[in-house]
């Protein structure tokens, strides 16, 4: 028995049986029969026009005017069947896309994967959450012979598959770069030259490097056109900008990146970001640098990572729970 024939003796039954007792258990055999029939791609209309021709069958003396009416139906579910099956096509395909999104996230992360190191002395927390499945935002740690901690933070303006390639890419260019890791700038100018010849022009990255030093406790960093971090001084328990301007990567291969430095007391802390944590909106608009220094001071006396992950929790809740960019922060505190 074929498919059609088995779905005729199947809807038959069916329809015979719940034409003597219009049982409950009949119309849920016919909604198990509904699926297998989507599944089997079978179309509304042909399901109408199975119908119509067992009515017949069981009543020949139906009026013509119920016989009729079957033909405005079967009219109406030509339309609606060509437009279901486009919706199921259109499904499938976003479903495949999915699956291949999410893949491509999982192998993101691979590739991106860094793990925070840990440093006598110094306490270092970082979140990085992406707004949808691919991550524009990117944060590496090196921890080289010295014992000193260089720390990486940029992001891709763009979204999607585009800006995770540009991250691999950076990624690897900084694999690749030979270890003259003290110098924050040299680093910049090493990957503004790779960023300048192999990313489309449309497409500009940020980035700040840094290189904390244990042996003197100084901070030396330049910064690609990077959101602003921020400096904590413990002693005074003020906050200032880590202003360090410099050209976005890939606009000018010849471009040079000026190097600054911050001393590092105990209890001092420097915050990095992208700008998606100073740019988190809410009902008065964009949130203000003080306002993130506000939740900053709410947990200041905890660990880093803490620190960190507390205040992703209060800005996704500040969001309702709607990231529209993706959100990295990291903090390097100075143990006391």
């Amino acid at each position: 028995m074929d498919l059609r024939e088995r779905m005729e003796s199947q809807y038959r039954n069916i329809l015979t049986e719940y034409l003597k007792d219009q049982s409950e258990q009949i119309l849920y055999q016919g909604q198990k029969l509904s699926r297998e029939l989507i599944e089997k791609k079978i179309s509304p209309e042909e399901i109408v026009s199975l119908h119509k021709s067992l009515l017949l069958d069981l009543y020949p003396t139906i009026p013509e005017s119920v016989i009729h009416s079957f033909d405005v139906l079967l009219e109406v579910m030509v339309g609606y069947g060509l437009a279901y099956r486009e919706h199921q096509s259109l499904r499938n395909k976003q479903m495949e896309f999915r699956t291949e999104m999410e893949i491509a996230a999982n192998v993101q992360q691979t590739l991106l994967g860094t793990s925070i190191p840990k440093v006598e002395g110094m306490d270092i927390g970082a979140i990085s959450v992406p707004a949808r499945h691919m991550n524009g935002d990117y944060f590496h740690f090196v921890l080289d012979d010295n014992q000193c901690v260089n720390v990486a933070i940029a992001d891709v303006i763009g979204k999607g598959i585009p800006a995770a390639l540009c991250m691999s890419m950076i990624k690897y260019a900084m694999d690749s770069l030979p270890e003259n890791r003290h110098a924050p700038n040299m680093v910049l100018e090493s990957l503004n030259r790779v960023v300048e010849q192999n990313v489309d022009p449309s497409m500009f990255i940020t980035m700040f490097y840094g290189m904390y030093n244990p042996g003197n406790h100084i901070f030396y960093y330049s910064s690609a056109g990077h959101e602003p971090g921020f400096y904590y001084n413990a002693k005074t328990g003020e906050f200032t900008e880590m202003e360090a301007k410099g050209l976005l990567l890939g606009i000018d291969k010849k471009t040079k990146y000026q190097q600054f430095e911050r001393l590092i007391n105990p209890g001092d802390m420097i915050i990095l970001m992208s700008d998606g944590v100073t740019e988190c909106r809410t009902e008065e608009g964009f949130l203000e640098r003080d306002a993130l220094i506000g939740y900053i001071r709410k947990y200041i006396h905890l660990d880093a990572q803490e620190i960190v992950n507390n205040i992703y929790k209060d800005l996704e809740r500040l969001q309702d729970f709607q990231l529209r960019d993706d959100f990295t922060l990291i903090i390097l505190k100075r143990s006391v």
